[in-house]
């Protein structure tokens, strides 16, 4: 049996989280369960998010010998306050990876990897409505560049854009191979993996994967007891740069306005913040789709 995901910087985040026997942990990001696993292996209990229905069949799998230990909730971590208020709990630590799985990626008709033909889809929530076919489709060429430029930090977004309607003109772009040889078309030879930021862009607009997580994590760290932490994968800049900033917020002691000349705010520092982490040379070497992971921690005061 294949492995549905290898979870990434595993022992730096379960070391971080300080899991005790009965404390109750979210994982707001359930993937195949690695994180979850072992929290519960160490006496933890778990509430564990997803929004994929295929990654909740995993885990129900998988984490089923742990019984009333662990809760799964099929939903968004952005509804974590609801789902918290809800279960009427206060945490001992959460975690959230915010990278896609790799069951989501080799999955070919998931439509998110550049190298497997299958239809443009790239939901997480195949519940939703908007896919990546209806964004390559009909999205303007203005949407598309905005989409490319500002999710996939794409330099070439304007001519891939461009040339994106130009192709749709002619018929209706449907696969993933057709998108990524449009894509390899638009952009110099000398480019390495020309169809990378594209797919990212795209995939993020599909799954609105940025906007509100800076509240979703405001809100995670809100159900912290005092000396609880909370455990953030990212791996691209976009997202890391939405973590750090949130995280120094909670962190900082004045959030008044730079330019007034003394501090009004009142505001006092809500964590500590820890030392960010990257993966091991023993990591990297076992699992290549790690090198990009960055691990920030916070520490409820």
């Amino acid at each position: 049996m294949t492995t549905y995901h290898i979870p990434v910087l595993l022992h730096e985040s379960i070391d971080a989280l300080r899991v005790r026997k009965n404390g109750v942990y979210l994982d707001a990001t359930l993937g195949g369960g690695g994180h979850s696993n072992a929290i519960l292996a160490l006496g933890g209990k778990v509430i564990g998010i997803d929004r994929d229905e295929d990654a909740i069949k995993e885990c129900e799998r998988r984490l089923a010998g742990y019984g009333d230990r662990c809760k799964i909730i099929r939903a968004n971590f952005k509804n974590a306050d609801e789902i918290l208020c809800n279960e009427n709990v206060q945490l001992d630590g959460a975690i959230m990876d915010l990278g896609i799985s790799s069951h989501q990626i080799d999955c070919a008709e998931r439509g998110m990897s550049y190298r497997l033909d299958a239809p443009l889809d790239m939901r997480m929530d195949k519940r939703q409505l908007l896919t990546a076919e209806m964004v390559v489709n009909e999205y303007t060429e203005d949407e598309l560049e905005r989409v490319l430029f500002e999710y996939g930090e794409e330099r070439f977004a304007r001519k891939i854009a461009r040339n994106i309607v130009k192709s749709r003109a002619r018929s209706p772009i449907r696969t993933t191979l057709e998108l990524a040889s449009i894509v390899t078309a638009s952009v110099p030879q000398s480019v390495k993996l020309p169809q990378r930021r594209t797919f990212q862009a795209i995939r993020i607009e599909v799954n609105n994967e940025l906007r509100g997580l800076d509240k979703a994590i405001k809100d995670i760290f809100g159900h912290l007891v005092s000396g609880a932490r909370l455990c953030v994968i990212t791996f691209h800049s976009l997202e890391d740069r939405i973590v750090k900033q949130t995280f120094n917020l909670l962190a900082a002691d004045c959030i008044c306005d730079k330019s007034l000349p003394v501090c009004v705010c009142g505001h006092k520092a809500e964590g500590k913040l820890l030392k960010k982490v990257k993966p091991s040379a023993k990591e990297l070497k076992e699992n290549s789709r790690s090198s990009s992971a960055t691990l920030r921690v916070i520490e409820k005061l």
